[in-house]
C-alpha cells in the first residue's frame, strides 16, 4: 500500500520507439488532472547501429522505473518481452524502496515538507503503479559475445579511468563508452573524452537528453519544488535508477562489436552501513551501483540471450586505494579526473568546484596519499578550507575510510587540524558476501588484477560479522568462502 498523497500523475505512457540508422526516439506522456504533457526521449549515435527493436524498448523504458511510487499506471504502447517486463518490475520495486527511504521519509531539499510522512510503515515503500503493456511478446536475440572485449563506461571519475587503465594493461580489447548527457553533467567527462577521442580508436559516444526528460517529469511533480533551479544541489530530486539507462543506450554498440564484458567503475562500499529503515530494506540510494545489481544484470543478460557480463574491476578497492593506483600507475589518466558535482569551464578546460561533497572526498584521499591536488585543477584555497568543510560533515565516505584517511593526513601533515583513527583494512583488498564477493570478478581476470592491487595495498581482508579478518591471496583467487577465514589474525 503506497501513500496516495504521493500521487502526481494519472498515468505515465511511453509511446513506441522510433528507430533510424543513427537515432532512437520515444515520447513520454504524463497524464495530469485530465491533461497530457509530452516530452521526447532521444538517443543519438555517431555511426550506423543495428535496428533491434528490443534494444530501443529497453533504453526507452528505464526512466519510468523511477516513478512507480507516484502514478497508478505506467503504460507501454508497445509489446514487451516477458523478461524485459520482469526486469522493469524488479527494478521498480527496489527503486521505490530506495526513493521512499532516501528522498521521502528522509527528505531531500526538493520535497515539500507537507509530504514528509509522519509515521513509517514498510508497505508505504511499495510502488502504486500497475504496468500495462500493449501485450507480452517474446523477442529473441542471437548474440555470442567475445569475452576478450571489454566496454568501460567512462565518466571522467577516478574509478572508471582506473578501470580503463587496468583492463588495457591486462590485454583486453577495451572500448571506452561515453554517455553524453545533454546537461551540465557532461562537463565532468569532457577532459577525459577529448583525450580518449584523440588516443583511443575504440572510443564511442552516445548523446541523449535523458537528463532533460527527468527534469521535465520532476518539474511536473506537485510534491517537489525547486527542480532544475538549484545548480549546486548535491542530490537528484527523485531519480535514483539511471546507470543501466546508460548501459542500455550502448546495447546496439555492444551487439555490433561483439563485446562480452560491461564494466562500471563501482568501488568498495562497506555493507555495515546498509541498515533497514523501519523494516524497509534499501541500498542507501545506490542500488544500481551495488554488487547485487551487477549480479542481477549478469543473470538477466544470460536469460535474455545476450550473455553480457556486467561487473566492476575495482569493486574490492576503497576510494583511497583507487586514487593511489590511478596516480602512481596511470598518471596520464589521473590528470583527466574530474570528480565534482559542479564542474565549470575556465578557458578551454573544465575544472572542479573544490567544495562539494565529491570534491571534499577526493581532496581527502589525495592528501592522505600525499598526492598534490593541484595536479587535477584544485586550488590552494580548496585545500586550506577543507578541514572546515569536513567538520561540518560535508563529505560522503564510509566512517572507517574517512577516519583512516584523516589519520594518514595527520601523519603526513602534523599541523592538519583534524585527527583520525587507523583502520588498516581500508588499505587492503576487500571481500564480503554482500558488497564484494570473492567470485565477482571473472576468473580469467582475477589473479592478474590482484597482482596489480598487491603493489598498493596491505593484503587481503574478509568481513566476517562486523570484524575484518585476513585471508590469503590463494583464498581470494580460488574463491574460498568467508567461513574458511575463521581463526585468521584480524586485519584491523
Amino acid at each position: 500500500m503506497s501513500l496516495p498523497e504521493l500521487k502526481c500523475f494519472d498515468y505515465i505512457a511511453i509511446e513506441r520507439p522510433r528507430i533510424s540508422s543513427r537515432r532512437i526516439k520515444a515520447r513520454y506522456v504524463l497524464g495530469i488532472d485530465g491533461e497530457e504533457k509530452g516530452y521526447e526521449l532521444v538517443h543519438s549515435y555517431r555511426e550506423r547501429i543495428p535496428k533491434i527493436e528490443a534494444f530501443a524498448k529497453l533504453m526507452s523504458i528505464v526512466p519510468a522505473i523511477n516513478y512507480g511510487l507516484f502514478t497508478p499506471e505506467i503504460r507501454f504502447e508497445f509489446t514487451l518481452d516477458s523478461r524485459d517486463m520482469r526486469f522493469f518490475e524488479d527494478m521498480m520495486r527496489v527503486t521505490a524502496r530506495d526513493i521512499f527511504v532516501n528522498r521521502i521519509a528522509n527528505p531531500s531539499e526538493f520535497l515539500r515538507q507537507e509530504f514528509v510522512p509522519k509515521e513509517i510503515k514498510p508497505e508505504m515503500a511499495e510502488p502504486m503503479a500497475k504496468l500495462t503493456p500493449e501485450g507480452i511478446e517474446e523477442e529473441e536475440i542471437d548474440f555470442e559475445p567475445d569475452y576478450s572485449r571489454c566496454a568501460v563506461m567512462l565518466s571522467g571519475g577516478k574509478e572508471s579511468l582506473l578501470t580503463y587503465g587496468l583492463m588495457k594493461e591486462l590485454g583486453c580489447e577495451v572500448y571506452p563508452f561515453f554517455y553524453n548527457e545533454s546537461g551540465a553533467h557532461w562537463r565532468v567527462a569532457v577532459p577525459a573524452y577529448r583525450w580518449f577521442e584523440k588516443n583511443e580508436p575504440n572510443t564511442r559516444k552516445v548523446w541523449s537528453n535523458a537528463d532533460r526528460l527527468y527534469t521535465f517529469i520532476e518539474r511536473n511533480m506537485r510534491i517537489l519544488h525547486g527542480v532544475g533551479r538549484r545548480k549546486r544541489a548535491e542530490v537528484y530530486p527523485i531519480r535514483l535508477f539511471f546507470f543501466e539507462g546508460y548501459a542500455f543506450a550502448f546495447l546496439p554498440l555492444l551487439y555490433k562489436y561483439g563485446i562480452g564484458n560491461l564494466l562500471f567503475g563501482n568501488e568498495y562500499d562497506d555493507p555495515r552501513s546498509y541498515e533497514p529503515f523501519h523494516g524497509i530494506e534499501h541500498y542507501n540510494a545506490t542500488y544500481d551501483q551495488s554488487q547485487d545489481f551487477e549480479l542481477y544484470m549478469t543473470r538477466w543478460f544470460a536469460e535474455r540471450g545476450l550473455k553480457i557480463r556486467q561487473w566492476s574491476a575495482v569493486r574490492p578497492l576503497t576510494g583511497l586505494i583507487v586514487e593511489r593506483i590511478l596516480h602512481s600507475r596511470y598518471p596520464e589518466l589521473f590528470a583527466l579526473q574530474r570528480s565534482c558535482h559542479s564542474v565549470h569551464r575556465e578557458g578551454n578546460d573544465y575544472v572542479p568546484c573544490g567544495t562539494c561533497f565529491k570534491c571534499n572526498g577526493i581532496l581527502t584521499f589525495l592528501l592522505a596519499n600525499g598526492i598534490n591536488p593541484r595536479l587535477i585543477k584544485y586550488r590552494d584555497w580548496h585545500i586550506v578550507t577543507l578541514p572546515e568543510r569536513l567538520r561540518k560533515g560535508l563529505v560522503r565516505l564510509d566512517r572507517d575510510e574517512l577516519e583512516h584517511s584523516l589519520y594518514l593526513i595527520k601523519r603526513r601533515f602534523p599541523n592538519f587540524p583534524l585527527d583520525g583513527k587507523p583502520h588498516w583494512h581500508v588499505e587492503m583488498v576487500h571481500f564480503d558476501g554482500k558488497s564484494s564477493r570473492i567470485d565477482a570478478i571473472p576468473q580469467e581476470f582475477r589473479e592478474k588484477l590482484y597482482s596489480i592491487f598487491e603493489g598498493y595495498t596491505r593484503g587481503y581482508a574478509y568481513l566476517k560479522g562486523n570484524k575484518w579478518v585476513r585471508i590469503t591471496r590463494e583464498e581470494a583467487v580460488r574463491g574460498v568462502p568467508g567461513e574458511e577465514t575463521e581463526g585468521k589474525a584480524p586485519a584491523d
